[in-house]
């Protein structure tokens, strides 16, 4: 198993930068993605902490990317 698979099998919890990082997206656009229904739901954990489980960015990515093979 590569590192990036060790990685990305690991349960984590990430901020909106570590996200944003993932998906090369801006800001605005992933938020309002978020509240459409378009991106997984955030998870409050703090009046001023929001986070996003790693697993579902994850598949919401290998998604994309089947998405996308299945239009060509």
């Amino acid at each position: 198993m590569s590192q990036k698979q060790v990685e990305s099998s690991v349960k984590r919890l990430l901020r909106l930068k570590e996200v944003l990082a993932r998906l090369s997206i801006s800001r605005s656009s992933f938020l309002e993605g978020c509240r459409t229904g378009r991106f997984p739901q955030p998870i409050k954990i703090g009046p001023r902490t929001t986070v996003w489980k790693s697993e579902e960015i994850d598949a919401f990515i290998e998604n994309l990317g089947k998405q996308w093979a299945d239009n060509e």
